[in-house]
């Protein structure tokens, strides 16, 4: 029993923090990267949004891509309006700058990406939602890393913009700090494990069509590129900004739609598993397998394990300090909770729910899967409100 716990343990901490630090150490003793070339000659990039009824956001996303440092005579848009019932495409069509492509029937952000593809002749292509803003410099920023002909794709930096002093925006925020440390570091070491779809750039002649029941279009056509052999780079001079999650409900609907495309990732992408490219199956298996598949199960065992044997009577020293540990953890989520619910401010308290929350995604999220309950179809979380945000 001790054995198993510890082991369980160990695979948790790794997943959530050792990871983290190991790569830190693996890039030390790599040594610093070259400093990237500073481009004269820019070549030919088409800006691709996506979009479903984002008419609360679309003029200010428009004003926002006119405003980005590229050469105008080298930098094209096209927006895709999937099924759009609102005014997005008529604010679109006020543009003359922005190539529209509207089709009344909704099909999916992945089928919205493939039509939009089929129009893109320039050999740079950037996908960025309509709902986040870029901060001027952000192609120029991503564009020069293709430089060098072993980058297939370039993600950018997403951040969360809005009132931080919320419960779910502050530790919304937190959570994505975190992930640009751990792409800094799978940058420089080998390869990111996949890009956001808010600011992500690829090499056109990369580009797969995909499935129309995909989930995570970004994830999986990053994860193609790497297994082509291409890198995939971390810009973090490149920001897309986007509001938060108007609360922990809306957060939670958006991350069972992550889990369970993290669910369909896992199948579609399962050569990964058998270590043919054994750095990017080592990033793969560390940041999004163990996250995905096994740690919230493993979370779940270690809680009943340690609870059965202290009630059984006999456990150990070490089972029941783990299990004191763990009871004020979750006290701590509970605490979180009642203050979310409440609408008070919990501060630090809304780590430990925000974790419970995430874990809960995650394994709701591939019994959706597994039960085909998951539409394609966005259900776009509400956001907070805000002016105008500066990127």
């Amino acid at each position: 029993m001790n054995l198993v716990l510890f082991i369980c343990c160990c695979i948790i901490f790794y997943t959530y923090i050792g990871y983290g630090l190991l790569l830190y150490m693996l890039v030390l003793l790599k040594g610093k990267k070259k400093p990237l070339p500073q481009s004269g000659d820019w070549p030919a990039v088409t800006l691709l949004i996506a979009a479903h009824n984002e008419a609360a956001w679309m003029e200010q996303k428009l004003r926002n891509s006119l405003a980005l440092e590229y050469p105008p005579e080298k930098l094209s848009f096209i927006v895709v309006t999937d099924g759009s019932t609102d005014r997005t495409p008529e604010l679109v069509a006020r543009y003359p700058q922005f190539g529209l492509l509207h089709q009344p029937e909704r099909q999916g952000k992945a089928a919205a990406i493939n039509r939009g593809m089929q129009q893109v002749s320039a050999p740079l292509v950037v996908f960025s939602d309509a709902n986040t803003l870029l901060n001027p410099p952000a192609l120029q920023q991503m564009i020069r890393h293709f430089e060098n002909s072993s980058v297939g794709a370039v993600a950018g930096e997403k951040r969360v913009q809005g009132n931080l002093h919320k419960n779910a925006a502050a530790t919304e925020s937190r959570y994505w700090r975190y992930e640009s440390w751990l792409k800094t570091l799978e940058s420089e070491f080998y390869s990111v494990m996949g890009a956001a779809g808010e600011l992500f750039a690829m090499r056109t002649h990369l580009f797969q069509p995909l499935p129309e029941d995909t989930l995570l279009d970004d994830l999986t056509s990053s994860l193609r590129i790497a297994m082509k052999g291409y890198h995939i780079r971390y810009e973090p001079n490149a920001v897309a900004v986007e509001l938060p999650s108007a609360g922990t409900a809306s957060e939670l609907k958006r991350k069972l739609r992550m889990a369970a495309g993290g669910a369909q990732t896992l199948v579609r992408f399962k050569a990964l598993l058998l270590f043919r490219d054994p750095l990017l199956s080592f990033e793969y298996i560390s940041h999004r397998v163990l996250r995905w598949a096994v740690a919230p199960y493993l979370l779940l065992l270690v809680f009943f394990l340690a609870l059965f044997a202290v009630v059984s009577g006999g456990a150990s020293v070490f089972v029941q300090v783990l299990l004191l540990l763990q009871l004020c953890w979750y006290g701590l989520a509970c605490a979180g909770f009642l203050l979310d619910r409440q609408k008070r401010a919990a501060g630090l308290l809304f780590i430990p729910y925000y974790f419970c929350v995430m874990n809960y995604a995650m394994i709701g999220g591939m019994f959706r899967y597994v039960l085909g309950k998951q539409n394609v179809l966005w259900e776009r979380p509400d956001r907070t409100s805000s002016a105008e945000s500066t990127v």
